[in-house]
């Protein structure tokens, strides 16, 4: 996921030579050399190797007898020799050494899945991480009152935080909301962490495989940081930035209700100012 955008931040950041650069990606010299000195930000796509085994044709039964035998108890289940021979009566013609390959890949797979939930308490370093998350708000703008979309941008180990409201939610208000939070906070820390929002992430896959939306990767490969994804249903591992959430609705939001703003510029110039004055009187954690 974002190999140039990796290698743009090893070269541009870290200041790593071509050479460690080659050496930790595995990739050839040239071709991290081409990718350095296009001038889009867009990384090439290769097509897809199809590699065609013996065993795909007997995959889907393999896999069902494998999570039917997953509810039973161990004396019960069907070992891969038992499989093996039982496909071979079916027509199968390659080796039980690969019935036992896809096994042991399957029940890996399967392992690597996390079966209970673990809380882990979150430490960042200075610069290390900021996290971001929408909210949904309203105020009065232009004698209509308007339903608005925050973007919060939250420094995980600072009192730093940015908001900018708009109509909606789209590729251009996140952008904008990420280059408006970065001016204001005068840096871009090392790492985002977000959820899977749809303007960031196309598909979710198993674990922490995502699918990144390419716009969002060249914007991550224009600042130089790298996106961290949450697991599914686990806002907890962007609290920060949730619990700013809440704390600003109280502080900024509930004020900026009570008045009437000519448009959105202006509502946006004035929360500006209520969050660099939060930062001088907020008590750091």
């Amino acid at each position: 996921m974002g190999m140039l955008a990796k290698i743009r931040r090893m070269h541009i950041r870290d200041r790593l030579s071509v050479r460690e650069i080659a050496r930790r990606t595995g990739l050839s010299r040239n071709t991290i050399r081409n990718w350095l000195r296009q001038q889009d930000i867009v990384e090439p796509r290769y097509p897809k190797r199809e590699t065609i085994s013996v065993v795909d044709p007997w995959v889907d039964q393999l896999r069902a007898w494998l999570i039917t035998d997953s509810h039973r108890a161990k004396r019960e289940r069907r070992t891969a020799l038992v499989m093996y021979q039982t496909i071979k009566q079916q027509g199968y013609a390659g080796s039980y050494a690969r019935v036992c390959a896809f096994v042991r890949r399957w029940r890996v797979e399967e392992g690597s899945a996390p079966k209970k939930s673990a809380f882990v308490p979150l430490t960042f370093e200075l610069g290390e991480a900021f996290q971001f998350d929408w909210s949904c708000e309203y105020v009065f703008i232009g004698g209509l009152r308007r339903r608005l979309e925050v973007a919060h941008l939250k420094l995980a180990a600072s009192r730093a935080f940015w908001l900018t409201a708009y109509f909606t939610q789209s590729h251009e208000m996140l952008f904008d909301a990420h280059a408006r939070a970065f001016a204001a906070l005068g840096g871009v820390p090392r790492r985002g962490i977000y959820d899977n929002m749809k303007t960031a992430v196309d598909r979710v896959g198993r674990g922490k495989e995502r699918t990144v939306n390419s716009r969002f990767t060249a914007m991550c490969s224009h600042y130089l940081f790298e996106p961290d994804f949450c697991n599914r249903a686990a806002g907890w591992e962007k609290g920060i930035v949730e619990k700013n959430v809440q704390d600003r609705r109280r502080h900024i939001w509930q004020a900026a209700g009570e008045r009437r703003w000519a448009s959105l510029d202006e509502l946006n110039a004035w929360v500006g100012t209520r969050c660099r004055s939060s930062w001088e009187s907020m008590r750091h954690p």
